[in-house]
């Protein structure tokens, strides 16, 4: 018992560490417009966000239990097995976030997940409804987030058309904190989950719990690590999301970041673990396509969708290796 409670403690560390890495790449999914059009001073925005994401821990575990039970079958693995795919998406979230690459930190957990069970396990071990869930929202989440980022925008032009553009601004101006609180309490509803699922999923594997249910603890550490990850900050993800992408303005923000909200908080009741990286992403690219397709910097934008493409297979990639070297080194046994 002894033996299993140090491995628990180990694959609680490395949970929150890569909740850690989520919040410090996704908070830019929650603030980055929001500082780049100066609604808010980096440092309140941050603060807004990290706490935001705390509360939203504690909204649902539809996510979690697909993360936990739908992607790998919790009581055919071991504990080296989560320990292998936590590695693996750490590795690949720390390597992109450090380059400034805003990943889908999300799909790094699910290809480190999938990796190191196939490596270890085999294919039996593999839920494949659960994987086909979140392929789907891997498609549909991101074409969702660029269309209602369209049809915002252009609802909003729409709207305003009237206004006297100084009013109009200093409107949007301050309804984009709102709209950027939303986005900050659906980011953490939907993507602290990913850490809740491993955990728990650790705690039915080990024998410390009898059936598929997220402690408090849990929900309370996942979403604490996430708040300091996003309150130290990924400044160079920042940048590319609010900066370099779309030259933003109040409405832009406003526009992508309510639309992007929605489309999160739909996919999060459903279980669906989704990538808010994404969503926000193309509602931004939407919300510039809809002034004109020239605002968007195409370039970059493929450049971020190539990443989102390699997730899956590069984390898998990684969790597998370590699973092989594991096995090999005979610390398994």
């Amino acid at each position: 018992m002894t033996t299993a409670i140090i491995f628990l403690f180990v694959i609680i560390v490395l949970a929150w560490t890569y909740d850690f890495y989520n919040g410090m790449n996704d908070c830019a999914n929650a603030i980055a417009t929001t500082i780049s059009t100066r609604a808010l001073s980096p440092r309140m925005a941050i603060l807004l966000a990290a706490g935001l994401n705390i509360a939203g821990a504690f909204l649902t575990t539809a996510v979690a239990k697909t993360i936990g039970k739908g992607i790998v079958a919790p009581e055919a693995i071991d504990q080296w097995i989560f320990l292998s795919a936590l590695l693996g998406a750490i590795i690949w979230s720390a390597i992109c976030t450090h380059a400034g690459i805003p990943i889908s930190i999300t799909h790094s957990l699910v290809g480190g997940l999938i990796g190191a069970a196939v490596a270890g396990r085999g294919m039996d071990v593999v839920q494949w409804t659960g994987i086909r869930k979140v392929l789907i929202a891997m498609i549909l989440s991101p074409l969702a987030g660029f269309l209602a980022g369209t049809l915002l925008m252009i609802a909003m032009v729409w709207i305003g058309r009237n206004a006297h553009p100084f009013k109009a601004n200093r409107f949007f101006l301050r309804s984009q904190i709102l709209s950027a609180s939303f986005m900050a309490l659906s980011h953490g509803a939907n993507d602290t989950q990913n850490a809740m699922g491993v955990i728990t999923a650790a705690l039915v594997s080990g024998g410390f719990l009898d059936t598929f249910h997220v402690p408090y603890w849990v929900m309370l550490g996942s979403g604490a690590f996430m708040g300091l990850g996003t309150y130290l900050g990924g400044w160079k993800v920042i940048k590319t999301m609010g900066m370099r992408m779309v030259k933003l303005r109040p409405l832009h923000g406003f526009s992508a970041e309510t639309s992007a909200t929605a489309s999160i908080l739909a996919a999060t009741y459903m279980g669906a673990p989704i990538s808010t990286t994404q969503v926000i992403s193309t509602a931004i690219m939407g919300v510039g396509a809809a002034e004109k397709l020239s605002r968007v910097k195409w370039g970059l934008s493929f450049q971020i969708i190539a990443t989102w493409i390699l997730t899956i297979p590069g984390a898998a990639l990684i969790s597998a290796i370590l699973c092989i070297l594991i096995e090999l080194i005979g610390l398994s046994r």
